[in-house]
């Protein structure tokens, strides 16, 4: 890759490498390495970087999380986490500064379509911000990975908690200190094949505020949860 290449990348990431080499290593693929190496030359991949990358992306986004959603469970959080870090988002991450037309790739990756590839592109895409961590340390990843990862994560919340009733209303509780919120399964029938259940939401232990049915407790919980909500004022 020449060095225009390199610049115009520096220029879409918005950040300018102290170390070149560090961002010539992250765009390396194992099929330009392997094909190097066919031919005498000693150049590494990027997959040692993906290892890197993977774990800052998830430290800077569990930690966002972390900060900005504090009515969350930790069931909540790994699900919300988990769409924002997974292949399919990261390759999308990678095609808005379109990471494909800046990777070494050996022949056979080149002529079956590598560069658009999902999981290259997301590949490359931890490399790069192992890169970058490396060049420069976590805040500077942090500035360039949200920018790309928080409308992905708002949008993930709103259509998250348009149907976790019970995530909704944690959140209202939450709101009055003191106040804690409680599931109980106050009946159960039916065969083992087709059980029903049926779920309180209460607050402080005591007061019902929904009562909901499901064939399974969690359904159940969630069916109370969405009764109760009624009770501050949601009919959805």
């Amino acid at each position: 890759m020449n060095h225009d290449l390199l610049h115009e990348l520096e220029k879409k990431i918005g950040y300018t490498f102290k170390n070149r080499g560090l961002l010539m290593h992250a765009m390396t693929h194992s099929s330009y390495s392997n094909e190097e190496k066919a031919k005498g030359h000693s150049i590494s991949s990027n997959e040692r970087m993906e290892f890197l990358g993977d774990a800052v992306l998830s430290i800077i986004v569990s930690k966002y999380l972390f900060d900005n959603l504090t009515g969350a469970q930790e069931g909540e959080l790994s699900k919300i986490r988990s769409s924002v870090v997974c292949e399919k988002a990261l390759a999308s991450y990678a095609e808005e500064i379109d990471l494909g037309k800046y990777l070494l790739l050996g022949h056979g990756e080149e002529i079956n379509n590598g560069r658009e590839r999902p999981s290259i592109l997301s590949d490359a895409y931890e490399a790069l911000l192992a890169a970058m961590y490396i060049d420069a340390g976590i805040e500077e990843v942090r500035k360039f990975l949200l920018s790309y990862a928080v409308p992905l994560i708002e949008k993930t919340i709103r259509e998250h908690s348009s149907t976790d009733y019970k995530t909704k209303l944690q959140q209202i509780v939450q709101q009055k200190p003191g106040e804690t919120l409680v599931y109980i399964i106050v009946s159960e029938s039916g065969p083992p094949h087709q059980k029903n259940f049926i779920a309180e939401a209460r607050l402080n232990d005591s007061n019902v505020l929904g009562t909901g049915s499901g064939s399974s407790k969690r359904e159940a919980e969630q069916n109370a949860a969405k009764d109760a909500l009624k009770f501050f004022g949601f009919d959805d």
